[in-house]
């Protein structure tokens, strides 16, 4: 049976056609501007960085919602056991400016709310930030000088740093081969500049993909012979009270969900969350919000207005980092704020081989 659109399918296509066509003439000038930049350094007239440790570039072409951080917070609990490890991020819309040790401030204000993520889930490992990677690679070497390997967030865009292996990310939802520029879609650069990655990962994965759908999306992407292609979904583990981890919420099918979000793209999490609860009601923000009282005031508002005494308001680890700034509120106002936490896994049993790449890749770095 063929499948036709419905008709608000088809009005929104439409409308999402006329606004891709009005904004293209502004598409067009980015566009120019990214091609000027990349041709720079393909030739040479900007040179990047290399450094004498290696480097793991983790990003995406898109402006958000792919999964860094999990991925981030994969490699670091598989690499840590075997080298010193660090993370240096941009510590987007943080208060601060410069370099900045997370060891040193902790603090979400002044390093942001993903580097102050991992900050909280591995004490042990440098967390760093700083807008000028190149710079701040140095000075997080100087201050760690036992470290044999940075991860870098989020730093696909940032040509300054020649990676040693640069892993690129996709969404499954949304693939960088069926979006657009911005601003009529969601790419920082043009599609092609996907040639750069070593790695080629598409994230949040339906958990009931078969592979052949993977080969679909391999033909999509063409692959070059240097890039290997992976897949992973996220597991998501019992939500925990945003005070206090060994308080955590046994999934009740009666119980009636508010969602709290300030991130790039709930989707996914939504489509977890309806199978576990009776009812889930989204209350977004934009992606890295810093939430004020007036919020934490609508928050309220929204939970109370929710129907019966079985109710629980859901957030991200991102959102927690932000959300626990107003720990009296939370607390005086009993509100049962809970966090998802989230882990990567790979599909069909691809781990190993993902793994074994990257391993291979760092034992045959030279200085």
């Amino acid at each position: 049976m063929q499948y036709w659109p419905s008709t608000p399918q088809i009005h929104h296509m439409i409308r999402e056609f006329i606004i891709r066509i009005l904004l293209s003439p502004l598409t067009l000038l980015y566009g120019m501007a990214i091609t000027c930049r990349n041709l720079l350094y393909k030739y040479q007239i900007l040179r990047p960085v290399r450094f004498d440790i290696p480097i793991i570039s983790i990003g995406n072409l898109s402006i958000g919602g792919t999964g860094k951080s999990p991925h981030i917070e994969y490699l670091v609990n598989w690499l840590k056991d075997y080298l010193p490890v660090a993370i240096l991020s941009r510590g987007y819309k943080r208060e601060s400016t410069g370099f900045q040790i997370g060891q040193h401030t902790p603090s979400v204000k002044a390093i942001g709310d993903e580097p102050f993520q991992f900050l909280m889930k591995f004490p042990e490992i440098p967390v760093a930030v700083a807008e000028q990677r190149e710079t701040g690679i140095p000075l997080l070497l100087k201050s760690f000088p036992g470290v044999k390997l940075i991860l870098l967030d989020d730093a696909f865009q940032h040509l300054s740093v020649k990676p040693y292996i640069n892993i690129l990310l996709t969404s499954y939802e949304l693939p960088f081969t069926r979006d657009y520029l911005l601003p009529s879609g969601r790419l920082r650069e043009w599609r092609s500049s996907y040639r750069r990655a070593d790695i080629i990962i598409v994230t949040k994965c339906p958990p009931d993909m078969v592979e052949q759908e993977g080969i679909k999306l391999k033909k999509e992407l063409r692959l070059l012979p240097h890039q290997s292609l992976f897949f992973t979904e996220y597991t998501y583990n019992r939500p925990y009270f945003i005070f206090d981890r060994s308080i955590q919420f046994p999934w009740r099918p009666e119980f009636f969900g508010l969602l709290v979000s300030g991130i790039a793209n709930t989707e996914y999490l939504q489509t977890y969350l309806r199978k576990q609860i009776n009812f889930l009601q989204l209350f977004s923000f934009a992606d890295h919000h810093w939430y004020s009282n007036y919020d934490l005031g609508q928050i309220k508002r929204q939970y109370d207005q929710l129907p019966g005494p079985n109710k629980i308001i859901l957030t991200t680890e991102k959102d927690a980092t932000r959300l626990a700034l107003h720990r009296d509120y939370i607390l005086e106002n009993k509100l049962p704020i809970f966090v998802l936490p989230v882990e990567v896994s790979f599909l069909w049993n691809e781990e190993n081989q993902f793994k074994d790449i990257l391993a291979q890749k760092l034992l045959e770095f030279k200085s």
